[in-house]
């Protein structure tokens, strides 16, 4: 047996198009400033849970990186998309990766910063 993502196995090197994940909500309206520090302690702790840094470093790019660029970058790290949102990812020994919508892209209540 493969591992979650191995229908993508016969198709390695071919990942598909690289999406940002559907719009999201936060629970309460959120400033631009905000989200970047959500973000940024995201980055400064996922690679505590688990997983090589150098992937995470990798994800962190795509993650920020316009859809084509990312596919790009996730191609050439070796990760393994099981959704094209890159909300969950393996990279080449099995190893999965969570990322949160915020992450990812913009809430709809996302209040610019004045």
């Amino acid at each position: 047996m493969g591992c979650a993502g191995s229908s993508q196995a016969n198709a390695e090197g071919n990942v598909k198009q690289v999406k940002k994940p559907r719009s999201w909500k936060h629970p309460q309206p959120i400033t631009i400033s905000q989200l970047i520090q959500l973000r940024e302690e995201f980055w400064d702790t996922a690679p505590h849970y688990g997983g090589r840094k150098e992937i995470w470093d990798a994800l962190r790019a795509a993650a920020e990186a316009d859809p084509k660029l990312s596919r790009v970058i996730v191609e050439s790290a070796g990760i393994i998309l099981q959704n094209p949102d890159m909300t969950v990812c393996f990279d080449e020994r099995g190893g999965r990766y969570e990322l949160p919508t915020y992450v990812l892209s913009e809430p709809k209540n996302l209040i610019r910063d004045s």
